[in-house]
């Protein structure tokens, strides 16, 4: 019998189905020191975002050469160490497709949220605060949305901005997309200075250094609106706080963070920032096809 390890949770609609076709299915988290250990007893180990299957989990793996297959539930494959893992023999899969339109409706409810004052409104209104001069706010149809990374949920972030009547341009490392010529692809310089609103949908950088930092800022349009819905560490949050305070940013939407739970008191008590604690891929439907998805690798992998 197959042992699959799950350690950041994973709908129980699909721990079921690993069950029921034969599979010994184990759910518990397990800090690095001792998933070392416990990892050398399983054929494969599904994780989130909060497991790093790093070099020395995987060498810890090798010992015993049982682990096979090692799956992220979501989209970005960053906190694990891919190509070592895969160049001893275990092979990484993620399911990709699964959160694409939570993850874009959350970075449209952000934009609402920060364009309409909604989330600092529904905090003033329980004060007992009527702050209504102050809440003027502007509308989504007819500005600029600049996508940073043109991969699938930036493609279904755009659909969703543009049946709102937004402008959508896009900058991918890649270049232009072909296909969806309905959307403007620029240079990643030239995004920062005209969008009115920029999302980011893009993995961690190089060695974790952020995309966006001071020096990108400074080539953004004054009182331009951010949201981060993709990596934390991709924004600088030392930079963005300085925008914010200067008004170079109007406000900004952050669902992920450079540490998490995040500590950064100044970012999460500022007015000017919608926030969520990292709950894109977090609807009943995105976790639903994830499960589905984790269900399908597995069986096809080991049958």
């Amino acid at each position: 019998m197959k042992r699959i390890l799950v350690t950041d949770g994973m709908e129980q609609s699909a721990v079921a189905a690993l069950k029921n076709a034969g599979f010994e299915v184990v759910e518990e988290f397990y800090e690095p020191e001792v998933l070392k250990e416990k990892v050398k007893e399983f054929d494969a180990i599904v994780v989130r975002s909060a497991t790093k299957v790093r070099k020395p989990i995987i060498d810890a793996a090798l010992e015993t050469k049982q682990l096979k297959l090692i799956i992220r539930g979501g989209v970005g494959v960053d906190n694990i160490d891919v190509d070592y893992a895969e160049e001893n023999g275990i092979k990484v899969m993620n399911t990709p497709m699964a959160s694409s339109a939570s993850v874009a409706e959350l970075a449209i409810g952000h934009m609402f949220a920060i364009a309409r004052h909604i989330h600092i409104a529904n905090v003033t209104m329980r004060q007992g605060k009527w702050n209504k001069k102050q809440y003027e706010g502007i509308e989504l149809a007819g500005k600029t949305l600049g996508l940073i990374g043109f991969g699938r949920i930036a493609r279904e972030t755009a659909k969703r901005a543009k049946a709102l009547g937004m402008h959508v341009i896009y900058t991918n490392r890649t270049g232009k997309v072909e296909g969806y010529d309905e959307y403007t692809y620029v240079p990643f310089h030239e995004l920062l200075a005209k969008a009115d609103f920029i999302s980011l949908h893009i993995p961690a950088g190089a060695n974790g250094a952020p995309v966006i930092g001071k020096e990108q800022f400074a080539l953004m349009k004054d009182g331009v609106y951010l949201i981060n819905t993709a990596r934390g560490g991709v924004v600088c949050e030392k930079a963005l706080i300085e925008a914010l305070d200067s008004g170079k940013v109007a406000a900004a939407a952050i669902d992920v963070f450079e540490e998490e739970p995040t500590k950064n008191e100044t970012l999460y008590t500022h007015d000017k920032v919608s926030l969520t604690p990292h709950i894109g891929a977090s609807t009943v439907e995105a976790q639903t096809r994830i499960g589905e998805e984790i269900v399908e690798i597995i069986t096809n992998f080991f049958n």
